[in-house]
């Protein structure tokens, strides 16, 4: 055995191991059936895992260059590329890559902002449905697509949101960045053809899996592969569809070129005058913070959705709050001014007589005092739609996880092995890293939320110990919030390079080992074995779990995009 030792180790040969074990080379001992029971060694189909190391060492089977470049190319790299059709539009390479490393890292990250975006879209056209007043439906396009952006409300000067909402000279306003934010990122020929791709791609995997010699597909096979990554399809083909604003350079010219048409009324007169005339304040506009608790809020990409629930939630409640101050006493026929209403030739339509006013008239009639938007804290049905989001997400990942779970640890030797263990902490890690990031934009929002108001009227009537022990809890709330952030981004990085490796280890046969094939992880070194010889109720029991786990994979991205279709593109409000 010394002798023989340095060549199993560097290619071992299991189907000889279990011809020397049979013919009584190692003794009596060691013999297994494909249950695990133990046999005489003339009749073994299996071999103990102590034996294996044994008989056959440590080592992987000999590496086969063919086998592996042909399941490489044909199995995982139609998704790397399939990756790049994924929205970005962040001004850094780096942001870029980091979103890239976040989706692949936590597909349960990716699909809760796909599911969350789409639901926070639907809620903004529900609370204007109902609202008649000029520029709703303008307003609902324009807020759904800047949940792209750290978008922020300007409240230095009570009446500049009110101007905006209410003056006739504003239309402009919302009619042009309507109109700059109306490009689309959506379906293009190298997202078809890409799409297409993998498409084909794992319907062969699932034809070569039941037509091919099975016991030639047991180690190396595209099956649990194309499971693992079929989330990345129903997320891709999700954004397509939602085809979010996220060009970082193009929304700040749309707030630059836009908010230079503001109005803005003013207290000596009813005529308004350009905000650009006074200085630089402006009702909605993007803030850019420096500094690392603003990090993920800064950056467009889409996958940072997560990071700005909250704010776009309370930024979103405040401008809807206008509209529907405005909309009711327009319903009521009261002017903006003192004098009377003045009726439009269209009966449905009002007039711009009665939507002028002084600064303080336009804030009375949108009832707009930025000392009450603390009751705007998080945002109403704001974590009704977290709680929706993160269920999709979930089922999307572990249905799709669960399936490669499901064809890996049925394939004999049946149990918890390498790979099936790869697969489990992939599906772990990438619901962790989504959790870290969830209570990081919480623990984000409650700082700078609060600190805002740290000063106001409010505030001023703590003590010096209260105030003491506020800071404090906003400085551990803003350590933790960095914390959990960056860990989990770290954390991304490694699960993404882990999963790739587990597929290339997959493919190349480094899994096809003893300590692999025998489902220690599973068995226990005592009771684990290795199946080599397979027999036919083995092979029927395969067939059943790779139909089982194409059934689960399949059905968990189809219900994903599914429940999109049929909440995306909400109704309109009607335009007055």
């Amino acid at each position: 055995m010394a002798d023989t030792a340095p060549a199993t180790l560097a290619s071992t040969d299991f189907n000889q191991c279990l011809l020397d074990l049979q013919q009584g080379k190692y003794g009596s001992e060691g013999g297994r059936d494909n249950r695990g029971n133990e046999v005489d060694v003339a009749n073994a189909t299996a071999i103990s895992y102590e034996m294996c190391v044994t008989a056959c060492g440590s080592g992987q089977e000999a590496f086969n260059w063919s086998a592996f470049s042909q399941e490489f190319s044909s199995w995982l790299l139609p998704w790397l590329a399939l990756i790049s059709q994924l929205p970005f539009g962040a001004n850094e390479k780096l942001d870029n890559f980091i979103s890239v490393l976040l989706a692949v890292g936590s597909p349960t990250l990716a699909a809760y902002s796909v599911m969350l975006t789409v639901l926070n879209s639907r809620w903004v056209a529900g609370l204007f449905h109902k609202l008649k007043y000029p520029n709703v439906q303008s307003a609902v396009r324009i807020l759904s697509s800047l949940q792209q952006g750290p978008v922020r409300i300007d409240h230095s000067d009570p009446s500049l949101l009110p101007s905006l909402v209410v003056l006739p000279q504003n239309d402009q306003w919302w009619k042009g960045m309507r109109k700059r934010l109306e490009y689309t990122h959506t379906w293009t020929v190298s997202a078809a053809t890409s799409i297409a791709w993998v498409f084909i791609a794992y319907v062969f995997t699932i034809i070569d899996s039941f037509t091919a010699n099975i016991e030639q597909l047991v180690e190396v096979n595209g099956q649990g592969v194309g499971s693992v990554w079929l989330w990345l399809l129903p997320v891709v083909i999700s954004w397509l569809q939602i085809s979010p604003k996220c060009d970082s350079e193009r929304l700040d010219e749309a707030f630059e070129e836009t908010n230079m048409t503001a109005f803005v009324a003013t207290s000596e007169s009813t005529q308004p005058v350009l905000a650009s005339s006074r200085d630089g304040h402006r009702a909605i506009y993007l803030e850019h913070r420096d500094g690392p608790l603003y990090t993920d809020e800064r950056c467009t990409a889409p996958i940072f959705n997560y990071s700005r629930v909250f704010s776009w939630a309370v930024m979103t409640e405040e401008v809807v709050n206008c509209f529907r101050q405005a909309s009711k006493r327009a319903r009521n026929s009261r002017p903006v001014g003192e004098g009377q209403w003045v009726q439009d030739d269209h009966y449905d339509r009002i007039s711009k007589a009665n939507r002028t006013g002084t600064a303080m008239q336009v804030q009375e009639y949108c009832q707009y005092y930025p000392t009450m938007q603390r009751r705007y804290r998080w945002g109403s049905g704001v974590w009704s739609r977290i709680f929706v989001a993160s269920l999709m997400a979930l089922f999307l990942q572990w249905g799709t996880t669960g399936a490669a779970l499901v064809i890996v640890i049925l394939t004999p030797t049946q149990g918890l092995g390498c790979r099936s263990a790869a697969y489990l902490a992939y599906a772990t890690i990438s619901t962790l890293i989504w959790g870290l990031l969830l209570l990081s934009t919480v623990l984000a929002h409650y700082s700078t939320f609060t600190a805002t108001y740290t000063n106001s009227e409010s505030a001023m009537l703590m003590d010096d110990r209260s105030h003491d022990h506020e800071s404090l809890r906003l400085r551990i709330a803003v350590d933790l919030s960095i914390a959990f952030r960056r860990f989990a981004t770290v954390l991304a990085g490694l699960n993404a390079l882990g999963i790739l490796l587990t597929n290339i280890f997959q493919f190349s046969g480094f899994f096809d080992r003893c300590y692999c094939n025998s489902s220690v992880f599973g068995h226990g070194t005592k009771s684990a074995y290795n199946v080599i010889s397979f027999q036919a109720n083995d092979v029927s029991t395969m067939r059943q779990a790779w139909i089982g786990g194409v059934i689960l994979a399949v059905g968990s991205a189809t219900v994903f995009v599914g429940v999109l279709n049929l909440l995306i593109n909400p109704s309109q409000p009607e335009e007055n």
